[in-house]
């Protein structure tokens, strides 16, 4: 079964329906250089609210490691996405100083930056969109066939440029341990689509051949709750 991480995740509601769609894992970026940052206080609720539903993931780019130790504390981390120029070292000091999953990212320029990931023995690796300047959550995709060129045994999780509409293809493609959605499934920046969020989730259980209705009992009464909750505020 593919599983789906949903990432740029700012409130506790958007991170409770991703839960109810039936989310791996969510992602909450600490990196304040991005359009999507979580505040502390909206990751620490999320973090004590859903910490024994799901992943919590808290992506930092490269962040002192003083820093994402109290974070993922605070926050009730159970996974560190490093999206920046954190190496093996690093990674495996973070993973001891905090007990959680590491899941080292980069971005997919060439075959040579996926081959760059065999020398971090980590719990994922993340493979995203290479575009200059940014640090991931481009709305891009990347070649999905430089895919060939990842070593080793550490489970993929695909990401970049993913929506309902694409990701068929890439699971099909990749065969991915899990798909990562960020822009695809937005209303804007930070703020979740109920609408895209339950195509993405249906799209991934076609794409395992999985029943969509049958794989979460939940998941239409939880879309239906967030859409009412968004008419309400309009």
């Amino acid at each position: 079964m593919t599983r789906v991480k949903s990432c740029g995740i700012t409130n506790l509601d958007d991170a409770r329906m991703a839960a109810d769609l039936g989310a791996w894992a969510v992602g909450l970026i600490l990196w304040p250089g991005s359009k999507r940052a979580c505040a502390p206080e909206a990751a620490e609720e999320i973090g004590a609210v859903l910490h024994r539903r799901c992943e919590i993931a808290g992506v930092f780019v490269n962040a002192p490691l003083d820093e994402l130790t109290l974070a993922a504390d605070r926050f009730n981390l159970t996974m560190l996405q490093l999206h920046g120029d954190e190496g093996p070292v690093y990674c495996r000091e973070a993973a001891r100083r905090t007990g959680a999953k590491v899941m080292k990212a980069i971005r997919v320029k060439d075959a040579a930056s996926v081959r760059d990931l065999d020398a971090y023995a980590v719990d994922l690796h993340l493979l995203d969109a290479y575009v200059p300047g940014t640090r991931g959550g481009t709305g891009e995709t990347f070649a999905w066939d430089l895919t060939r060129h990842h070593r080793g045994s550490v489970p993929v999780v695909l990401s970049g440029g993913l929506t309902a509409d694409n990701v068929g293809e890439a699971i099909a493609a990749v065969h991915p341990y899990a798909v990562d959605s960020a822009s695809g499934t937005e209303a804007s920046p930070g703020r979740k689509d109920p609408a895209r969020m339950d195509a993405f989730f249906r799209a991934v259980a076609v794409a395992d051949g999985r029943d969509p209705d049958a794989a979460e009992s939940e998941l239409p009464s939880a879309v239906a709750q967030h859409a009412d909750a968004d008419a309400a505020q309009a």
